[in-house]
């Protein structure tokens, strides 16, 4: 801190409060603001904004269903994904924020989309927690009804392979499931922490769960597992 131009206080006082503000901007780097105070500008339902024009300016508020850079290796960023009572998306971000699951988050980005999945294309100055948390519950859906109504939302299907493990590196692994009411496609991004042995024992036929991001490729509605957690045989 100058006491005038060029001159440099010297008091114990001062060099406290200078390591004190290096601290502070070391911890703006790693963690989104924390705001709780009131916006002029209230937020969009997730699924009101989804149906809004690729290109529009939103604000929504959520909870984090998939962790900062969990999808990274196929989506190329490092993003995550957010959803509250009306819907999710998935937020995509160049750089990684320290944002647990079940964070409270408000983001404001720009519609869009990305091989056909929902995205809001944001900043890291853009996103701020706010108080509260709460434990993401997925939603239990049939195979067959994977699909756009339920797009970038935590889901759990249940089914029996019906082909089995694919290798898409260096994006992922692919299998597939159905539980008779049609088959989906669990996408396996390879930044979400898989052993690809694991996946390559599942034989045809097996049964197992899945708890994941209702996403799409292209023409191709998928689920997409968070961690190996995420994927157990019942």
């Amino acid at each position: 801190m100058l006491d005038s131009p060029g001159r440099l206080r010297t008091s114990s006082r001062s060099v406290f409060r200078a390591k004190s503000w290096v601290l502070l901007a070391i911890l703006a780097l790693v963690a989104p603001a924390c705001d709780d105070s009131d916006d002029p500008s209230p937020a969009t339902p997730i699924g009101e904004a989804r149906g809004r024009a690729t290109g529009e300016a939103v604000t929504v508020e959520g909870h984090v269903t998939v962790p900062p850079g969990a999808f990274s290796s196929a989506l190329g960023d490092q993003g995550f994904a957010v959803q509250d009572d009306t819907g999710g998306v998935y937020v995509k971000l160049e750089e990684k924020l320290s944002l647990a699951v079940g964070a409270r988050v408000r983001v404001t980005g720009t519609l869009d989309e990305q091989n056909q999945l929902r995205i809001l294309k944001a900043v890291p100055a853009d996103v701020s927690t706010r108080s509260g948390t709460q434990t993401p519950t997925p939603k239990n859906i049939g195979t067959g009804s994977v699909k756009e109504p339920v797009e970038g939302q935590l889901i759990r299907v249940t089914g029996a392979v019906t082909k089995t493990f694919e290798d898409d590196s260096p994006y992922g692994y692919k299998l597939y499931i159905d539980d008779g009411s049609g088959e989906v496609q669990v996408f396996v991004h390879a930044s979400a922490g898989f052993n690809p042995d694991t996946l390559r024992a599942l034989p045809l036929g097996q049964s197992i769960t899945v708890v994941g991001l209702a996403a799409q490729y292209e023409t191709t509605y998928e689920v997409a597992p968070r961690e190996p957690a995420d994927l157990s045989i019942p």
